[in-house]
């Protein structure tokens, strides 16, 4: 999304594939035409995001005053129907209101609905319901996933959150210090996770049929980003770590069944997969 300066920040190698084309083989003026207008992103902590001296509808407007070149009447007026749309009560009596007169759902359901604005392919949502309650947290979900078959659009959802990952995803990518340690469709991850951190994190949800029990907690710490361990991040955390944890990193390779057939979609980046998802 072009977010952070480079320099400081920097991509040594690799690829960022979007329709087939890779976008650091583009020119920044190819890029600038995507970003937005074909991807758009939602942020954690709207009140952050928002511009507090600026209305919401000034904010919203400004998509088709700069992207479609509309005047600001029409753009006040694409803001509401924006408005309307992710559910935001009295959309024309409020489009004149500043960030700090919304609740935080509201707010979030503003961000949203900027990220809409243009109707993009794709939208990356990071950590959109964080700081709201649980049924707050709800409806901005349930809306998001309306909003996604109705536009037909790609959703990129980060999370710590494996509740909202449940209802939300059809495919899953486990995390631990900055790399993909497994890959699944979200109920075979659920149902079989395929690495010991993976365990780890579905192990630490509460559960109302273990009432009165300890809540299971993962040792140790997670590691310094600029001191990760050698061989594989998670080994000194993991009950399975073993020598060759400690020296070698563990590719992500595909995941069998013990017959060998493998798994669609399921990859695991440890060594002892298969203790894990057979054991």
């Amino acid at each position: 999304m072009g977010i952070l300066d480079m320099p400081p920040g920097k991509i040594p190698q690799g690829e960022i594939l979007f329709r087939g084309q890779d976008m650091l083989k583009m020119s920044n003026e190819e890029r600038r035409k995507i970003r937005g207008r074909k991807i758009a992103m939602i942020f954690q902590d709207a009140l952050s995001s928002l511009n507090p001296v600026l209305s919401v509808g000034y904010q919203l407007g400004e998509m088709f005053r700069v992207h479609e070149g509309m005047g600001r009447k029409e753009a006040k007026a694409k803001a509401i129907e924006l408005m309307e749309r992710v559910k935001i009560p009295a959309a024309k009596e409020r489009v004149n209101d500043y960030p700090h007169q919304f609740s935080g759902g509201m707010r979030q359901r503003i961000m949203i609905a900027m990220a809409l604005a243009l109707e993009p392919d794709l939208i990356i949502a990071d950590e959109p319901t964080t700081a709201l309650d649980v049924t707050v947290q709800a409806q901005v979900m349930d809306l998001l996933a309306e909003l996604q078959r109705e536009y037909n659009m790609g959703l990129i959802l980060i999370t710590h959150d494996l509740g909202v990952v449940a209802d939300v995803a059809d495919k899953i990518a486990v995390m631990y210090a900055g790399r993909i340690v497994e890959t699944a469709p979200v109920h075979e991850l659920y149902k079989r996770p395929a690495h010991p951190y993976t365990r780890g994190l579905l192990e630490s949800i509460p559960r109302l049929d273990q009432k009165g029990h300890e809540l299971y907690a993962i040792k140790g710490l997670p590691p310094n980003l600029l001191k990760i361990p050698s061989g594989c991040a998670f080994n000194p955390r993991c009950p399975k770590a073993q020598d060759i944890c400690r020296t070698e990193v563990p590719p992500l390779v595909p995941v069998t069944e013990q017959d060998g057939a493998e798994l669609t979609g399921r990859g695991s980046a440890c060594h002892f997969w298969k203790e894990t998802i057979h054991g």
